[in-house]
């Protein structure tokens, strides 16, 4: 039997992932039954459980990419930046779904919850060095400690989900991003 190549099989896995993310970003963890994944990535459940144990581990394996993804942005931008591009197109970041999801499962599912532990630190370590970074260059302010800002944001971003998930609509968020980012700065008016 020929040996399949491990970009082959890297490839797959992402396939699975972008399929997997789009169903249960429509239908929650419960509605994404194995048939919707099915359907979804156009895969048979033997190749999806190949390279997956089940269901919970594919959505934490999707829960860990986005947060990984999302980790490298803030590292980059910065959160206040992730949440106008969220503004600009919400279509565009599909693991809103995915976000509001794990928020209902740590609050639902003790297992989960532990388990998602690590995955949430990654993201609060990419937000607080990009904190630091900020307060040390002199561009934020440095009154308060960098964890009851990355709080702050992690909650204005919860927040702001909320609100688009619930299609409430996008009038005056922009200025309210302004008033978060002025908020944070050395300067402020």
């Amino acid at each position: 039997m020929p040996r399949v190549s491990q970009d082959h099989m890297d490839a797959r896995r992402r396939e699975i992932l972008s399929g997997a993310r789009e169903c249960f970003a429509e239908f929650g963890f419960e509605g994404a039954t194995v048939r919707r994944l099915e359907e979804a990535t156009g895969l048979s459940r033997g190749a999806i459980f190949h390279h997956f144990d089940d269901k919970d581990a594919l959505f934490l394996a999707l829960a860990h990419d986005d947060a990984a993804a999302m980790a490298a942005t803030v590292a980059e931008q910065g959160l206040v930046q992730v949440m106008r591009e969220i503004l600009e197109d919400p279509r565009e970041f599909s693991w809103l779904g995915t976000r509001l999801e794990i928020a209902r499962r740590i609050r639902t599912d003790p297992e989960f919850r532990e388990r998602w532990t690590d995955r949430q630190a990654e993201v609060d370590a990419a937000v607080v060095a990009r904190l630091r970074e900020q307060k040390a260059s002199g561009r934020m302010r440095t009154d308060i400690p960098a964890d009851v800002l990355r709080v702050y944001l992690d909650i204005v971003l919860d927040g702001l989900i909320t609100h688009l998930a619930t299609g409430r609509g996008t009038e005056h968020v922009s200025a309210m991003l302004d008033l978060v980012e002025a908020s944070l700065r050395i300067g402020r008016d």
